[in-house]
């Protein structure tokens, strides 16, 4: 596979255009932001990171039968990846309440719900991804509701198959933002993007120890050291 011109340049990721036109090459970087890129920060080797945990996370879920844009690692900071056309939604699987939703609901952060919450938001910077519902959707004409309900049942498995292997390792899966969009070699409804400690709340199971970005969110330091853990426990399964 050859890497040609770079397509999109990203704040945590670029793209880059291969000689197939279903297929691109993703690189991750060191950059990571917060509160809708208002706090940012480079940590050196941040990008291999999270590289090889979605890459781990991302292949499970490709081995159990759900379809994402995962085909494998190129590199230490690189994935070759489906070619997709971005659905600007995000769908969030929670176990628990925690974040912005917590605030908005007015619970305490780390909330335990008594079901899974599955939740819709408009991928838009400018309006601050608002919370939305399908019918929102559906009326901006960002997805049909046959696609919307796909992404929230793709999500349901997601998440439980997830959070059973994050379990083994000792962690547990709080939340988890999944991005979906349509591949451009069938037109399949796909998990994009990354999976990793970027776009999940993950806790050590044992002290509550937060390993994921909320460590750069809160302040609380050892960012690196933090996804290393993940990465770490997640080898240690040899899934």
């Amino acid at each position: 596979m050859i890497k040609k011109q770079l397509v999109f340049d990203g704040n945590e990721k670029q793209v880059f255009a291969t000689d197939d036109p279903d297929k691109v090459i993703f690189r991750y970087k060191d950059v990571t932001l917060a509160y809708d890129s208002i706090k940012r920060a480079r940590f050196d080797g941040k990008g291999v990171l999270t590289n090889k945990i979605s890459a781990i996370l991302l292949g499970y879920l490709n081995k159990n039968g759900i379809s994402t844009h995962f085909l494998e690692d190129v590199g230490e900071r690189e994935q070759l990846c489906r070619k997709i056309e971005i659905i600007p939604l995000e769908v969030t699987w929670r176990r628990r309440i925690a974040g912005t939703l917590a605030t908005l609901l007015g619970v305490d952060d780390g909330y335990p719900a008594p079901n899974t919450v599955v939740d819709l938001q408009y991928n838009n910077d400018e309006l601050g991804d608002p919370v939305i519902n399908e019918h929102h959707a559906v009326a901006l004409g960002l997805a049909d509701y046959g696609e919307i309900e796909k992404m929230f049942s793709v999500a349901r498995r997601a998440g439980d198959l997830l959070e059973a292997l994050l379990h083994r390792a000792g962690i547990e899966l709080v939340d988890m933002k999944l991005e979906f969009g349509r591949a451009s070699d069938n037109g399949e409804i796909i998990i994009s993007d990354e999976i990793s400690p970027d776009t999940c709340r993950l806790w050590d199971e044992s002290t509550g120890e937060r390993l994921d970005k909320d460590r750069f969110r809160l302040d609380l330091s050892d960012v690196v050291s933090s996804y290393r853990i993940v990465l770490e426990r997640l080898e240690k399964l040899k899934i």
